[in-house]
């Protein structure tokens, strides 16, 4: 288990929660009381150690309060002090309709002190406590281009709380619309509002990790922004219960599980593709053992009907084989704006206004 780390010292484990955000924890072997467990909890800039008894198949740490799982007993120490800024108070939250179901568990509409929020439920202790460990970064950045996340609540397992993205996905957006609503310009704008969002990431030294159309949420205002970078990390080994989404996994990903900008920028170029083909799925007819197979011979996908020449050259270079002579994010962003000098449309033609006279919502 990714929080677990064996026996290790208190101090070792304290150097383990740095920078001490509320919420971080791990779990050890006590050194000086082999085969018991000590849970380590950051809480209010200090790290507290409990030992952990287990009793009848439940937890304690106090012989008073038990817990079926460690995510409870967290949330109940967390209770006992002061929430952080990112530690979100339940009963300021209104949880509306179900709106979708995610990889870790469903997707709620709600309310809270006034905003309308999208709320994520994890209910799996692993998943939950990879998230906290990442929530004090996320909640730190900030761009236009980048789902906002607000918060964590701790009750029953992990929600985490972000601002509403109405028009949904990326995928469904293009799919449910097509070429008479979207040209080639508004899909040139979603290219460059996804590059803004991962050049900030690149920035901050963070890999995504699973970049793809359907990770992309468009806002009210027809705004693409990045979404599910709550598993980021720099230069990471992703652990193998983790499915990799073959199609969108760069070659040396998916074989020495090896994550980096450079693999974010592989994935971005076959995002690229689900932007110009308008939602279609990569590789289309092709098995995931055929990809693996062709891409590591050589292949790539043909560029999609009436595609600019120019982003077709941006794709291909995003799925160099050698991932040092890929571009940066950097470089992408400047390779559409002047692909979007090209295209630039005409006076009183705004095409956000356009896609939502044209659409409905």
């Amino acid at each position: 288990m990714p929080w677990f780390h064996g026996k290790i010292s208190g101090p070792e484990a304290v150097g383990k929660l740095q920078p001490a955000e509320d919420g971080l924890f791990l779990v050890r072997e006590s050194i000086r009381h082999p085969g018991d467990y000590v849970l380590c909890v950051s809480t209010s800039g200090e790290v507290m150690h409990y030992r952990v008894i287990y009793k009848d198949n439940k937890l304690t740490i106090d012989h008073i309060q038990y817990f079926y799982n460690l995510i409870d007993m967290i949330e109940y120490r967390l209770c006992l002090s002061p929430p952080a800024g990112w530690l979100l108070d339940i009963s300021k939250l209104t949880l509306g309709e179900n709106i979708g179901e995610g990889e870790f568990g469903a997707v709620y509409q709600g309310e809270y002190l006034g905003q309308r929020v999208a709320v994520k439920t994890i209910k799996c202790d692993v998943t939950a406590q990879a998230f906290m460990q990442e929530t004090a970064v996320m909640t730190k950045l900030q761009h236009k281009n980048l789902v906002r996340l607000l918060g964590v609540i701790l009750h029953k397992g992990l929600h985490i709380v972000t601002e509403l993205m109405s028009k949904g996905n990326l995928v469904n957006f293009l799919r449910t619309r097509g070429r008479s609503v979207v040209n080639s310009v508004q899909l040139l704008r979603f290219a460059l509002d996804v590059c803004e969002g991962m050049e900030y990431l690149e920035s901050k030294k963070l890999v995504h990790r699973d970049l793809a159309a359907r990770n992309i949420l468009v806002s009210d205002d027809y705004l693409a922004k990045v979404s599910d970078f709550g598993l980021t990390k720099l230069d990471s080994k992703v652990s193998d219960s983790i499915k990799l989404p073959v199609k969108w996994t760069a070659p040396e990903a998916l074989k020495k599980e090896k994550f980096s900008t450079k693999s974010d920028v592989w994935s971005y170029g076959v995002l690229l593709w689900e932007i110009f083909s308008y939602g279609r799925l990569p590789y289309p007819k092709m098995s995931l053992k055929e990809v693996k197979e062709k891409v590591d011979g050589g292949y790539r996908m043909e560029a999609p009907d009436d595609c600019p020449p120019g982003v077709y050259a941006l794709m291909t270079s995003c799925w160099e084989q050698e991932p040092r002579r890929r571009p940066t994010f950097h470089k992408v962003r400047e390779k559409l704006e002047r692909e979007m000098g090209k295209h630039s449309p005409g006076p009183g033609s705004e095409l956000r206004d356009r896609i939502g006279s044209g659409s409905g919502s």
